[in-house]
């Protein structure tokens, strides 16, 4: 697998520890964004002939829905992660899905047959290029033209509940650095369409969308979950501190708690563009 630099980091994470965790726990984070999943995939508009390309696929919950609407055609998911790989493929098989397809590349660098595909879509997996302009560039490539670019992204912090209430909680109450939008983080339109336009798209279209986002069945199972995938930000805390934040997040899970399980508010950027 050829690896550009600016991806370096990226690699270590979701080939290591990051996607080890995103293995364990793939069923939970695809019923997190169950609400966003069948809007996605209606806006990629996937025919019965189509070719897809995911980017970023983790464990291949939209390739392989994507093959089933391309059931005369493909759908390939890439992603750098071996162990979320590695399920993605297992799950495909299981599920009878001849024309679904994984490989570990970078799809910033990677040299797809240009024109090869009809379809790219990344649900929430084309926010950590390095070099966003380059990655862009290379996908416009592999797009034939009139071919079309499904993205699902997330809105900024402010906009997204759960990510500001379990961020502030494990940091011990410090409220989380707002940092200035990139173009690669894909959080602000005018960078995104500015982005994406250099890059060789046009008709750059981005709607908002706004879901809950569902997180546990209830709150001691949501509050495994998240505190397994934050934990880590109060690990330089003492054991009673420790205790008082988890019992903050248990404290406020309950006021999060509806009929089927415990959902805090999010945003998001559906983002379409044409070859």
């Amino acid at each position: 697998m050829r690896i550009d630099p600016a991806n370096t980091e990226q690699l270590k994470a979701w080939d290591g520890g990051q996607g080890e965790f995103w293995t364990r726990r793939a069923e939970r984070f695809d019923a997190g964004v169950a609400r966003y999943h069948g809007q996605f995939l209606a806006a990629a508009a996937i025919e019965p002939g189509s070719r897809v390309l995911d980017v970023g696929c983790g464990a291949g919950q939209a390739t392989r829905d994507a093959a089933r609407l391309a059931h005369r055609g493909s759908a390939l998911g890439v992603d750098l992660s071996t162990p979320l790989l590695a399920l993605a493929r297992e799950l495909a098989e299981r599920e009878g899905l001849a024309n679904a397809t994984f490989d570990q590349v970078d799809a910033q660098s990677h040299p797809f047959t240009p024109g090869g595909f009809d379809r790219v879509i990344s649900r929430h997996g084309a926010m950590f290029f390095g070099d966003a302009p380059a990655a862009f560039a290379n996908l416009a490539r592999a797009l034939r033209p009139g071919g079309e670019l499904t993205l699902l992204t997330w809105q900024p912090l402010a906009a997204n509940e759960w990510m500001r209430a379990f961020r502030t909680a494990f940091a011990n109450g410090v409220p989380p650095e707002v940092r200035p939008p990139s173009a690669g983080g894909l959080t602000d339109p005018d960078l995104t369409r500015d982005l994406l336009t250099t890059a060789g798209f046009t008709e750059v279209r981005i709607e908002p969308l706004s879901e809950s986002m569902w997180f546990g069945a209830d709150v001691e199972d949501a509050l495994e979950f998240i505190t397994e995938q934050f934990g880590w930000m109060m690990a330089d805390q003492d054991a009673d501190t420790q205790a008082r934040i988890v019992a903050g997040v248990r404290a406020d899970m309950a006021e999060h708690l509806a009929e089927d399980g415990v959902r805090y508010g999010s945003a998001a950027w559906l983002i379409q563009a044409r070859r």
